[in-house]
């Protein structure tokens, strides 16, 4: 049955109270945070000294001065009058420049087949951004089988799928980098934290199987010198918060975080200086790279809050970081507020309704074929003949 409104309204209003607390005590805490960003630019050389003194994992700690920002942010000055004029920009940063990304989709088991089976597939996209056209658009998929999605430790098969995409993933971004190493023209996006935070919840093999791959990608980035961004359009980071937090001693807070802050006196294009991620908690697993990952944020969209740009140290330390950044907002020029190569490759690797018909349908066949005893539950079965 359908949603009812009006149970939904009654609940809503019943419940109004939690809301309304929440969001005043949020609101508050959100102002004595941005209350201090005015209080970086003229203390620079003091807040450095002062950033030296902290612990390890204060959050973040400045790589670039602060001499042109106001409240934390560095302008960027563009504005345009039409779309043409945005676009004539782009050709101008861009032409020539070879953008790529990947991305992956998945059909978990479930308990409509007697086995466990599952299928994973990543999508990529490379644009050359040359007058002629020119790109490539390709998938790789696997099959898991029951094997594959055992796990002793008590995480899911699900996790064993998710597992598996990210790692496919980023071995698709190696690859690249490898085959395009000592490229100046070249730029791989993650569409993701280089930082896996998320992977903190789960058993110690998991945590540390994410941890490889990041580690893994971002050594492929600074060894075959590829520029690499990670992309997070809605990130809840809050590095930039506790470096505030500890160097003016504020209060804590869970609610609130480093886009929250910044997006007031953020227009289109504009950015943070690059900050080095110092966050407690998982970078402790990442080796010679805990102290080589670089974050900012750039205003993508007038409407959102501004997405979190991560990056190999590196990148910082050979200059490029602006020239990255203009790639950057380009792809989001052209993307509409999103990076165009990111999304292409989302549709590319996308597996729809139909998709899963056909691989179940594939299977079964197979499974007759070879006859393996596969059945399908009376439900699945259902469906086929419905569908």
């Amino acid at each position: 049955m359908p949603l009812k409104p009006s149970q939904i309204h009654e609940i809503l209003n019943s419940k109004r109270k939690e809301f309304s607390t929440f969001s005043q005590e949020t609101w508050h805490l959100l102002q004595q945070y941005r209350a201090v960003l005015p209080r970086l630019e003229p203390e620079e050389p003091a807040l450095r000294e002062q950033l030296e003194e902290l612990p390890l994992d204060v959050g973040a700690r400045l790589l670039e001065p602060l001499g042109e920002s106001s409240h934390g942010v560095i302008p960027s000055r563009l504005v345009w009058q039409s779309r043409e004029q945005s676009l004539s920009w782009v050709r101008d940063r861009l032409t020539g420049i070879t953008t790529f990304a990947v991305d992956g989709s998945q059909i978990y088991p479930g308990k409509d087949l007697s086995i466990p089976i599952a299928l994973v597939q990543i999508g990529w996209f490379e644009n050359l951004h040359l007058p002629a056209g020119g790109y490539e658009k390709d998938t790789n998929l696997d099959v898991m089988t029951p094997s594959d999605l055992k796990d002793s430790s008590g995480e899911s098969a699900d996790q064993r799928v998710n597992m598996r995409r990210f790692e496919m993933e980023t071995q698709k971004l190696i690859d690249y980098m490898k085959a395009n190493a000592k490229r100046t023209d070249c730029l791989v996006f993650l569409d993701g934290s280089l930082v896996v935070t998320f992977a903190d919840r789960f058993d110690e093999e998991s945590r540390q199987f994410y941890v490889d791959c990041a580690l893994e990608l971002l050594r492929a980035s600074e060894k075959y010198q590829v520029p690499l961004v990670a992309y997070i359009d809605t990130s809840q980071a809050d590095d930039l918060t506790h470096m505030l937090q500890h160097l003016f001693q504020l209060p804590e807070s869970e609610s609130i975080h480093d886009a929250q802050i910044l997006n007031k006196y953020m227009e289109w294009g504009d950015r943070t200086p690059q900050f080095l991620c110092q966050r407690h908690g998982i970078l402790e697993r990442y080796q010679e790279q805990r102290h080589r990952v670089a974050f900012t944020y750039l205003k993508t969209t007038q409407e959102n809050f501004p997405a979190r740009l991560e990056m190999p140290l590196w990148m910082h330390e050979a200059g490029i970081g602006d020239r990255v950044i203009d790639w950057v907002r380009g792809e989001v020029i052209i993307g509409g507020g999103y990076p165009y190569v990111i999304e292409t490759a989302d549709q590319t690797a996308v597996l729809k309704a139909e998709d899963r018909q056909m691989f179940f349908r594939i299977v079964q066949d197979w499974a007759e074929q070879e006859d393996l005893k596969l059945r399908f539950s009376r439900k699945m079965v259902s469906k086929a003949r419905r569908r």
